[in-house]
């Protein structure tokens, strides 16, 4: 009925993960991600806990008569370096959970 040989296994790949999902977090605060736009006018540069550490604006980016566009490249690198960031995090988690053995899509 209850095989408890299962379980202590069960709990073992439980805690091994989650020391690998700690080790992996802290991994990932490490590194960075950088994304540029408009030609290369707007860099920015986020790490995995989606901090910026960096924005370059490139002097051709500045016109005191399109303020907005300016402000529109900044968004835009600022959101694709957030999604560039989630497709790393995710890419790790689900190397981690292909070693468990888990089923697709649950990472």
């Amino acid at each position: 009925m209850f095989n408890q040989g299962n379980m202590a296994g069960m709990m073992k790949k439980v805690q091994k993960m989650q020391a690998d999902m700690k080790k992996m977090q802290d991994e990932l605060k490490k590194k960075t991600v950088e994304v540029s736009v408009g030609g290369g006018v707007v860099k920015v540069v986020m790490n995995g806990e989606k901090q910026m550490q960096s924005l370059v604006i490139d002097k051709a980016a500045v016109d005191p008569e399109d303020v907005e566009m300016l402000q529109d490249l900044i968004l835009s690198a600022v959101n694709q370096a957030m999604v560039k960031v989630d497709e790393m995090m995710a890419s790790e988690m689900s190397k981690l959970a292909s070693g468990l053995n888990l089923p697709a899509g649950l990472f």
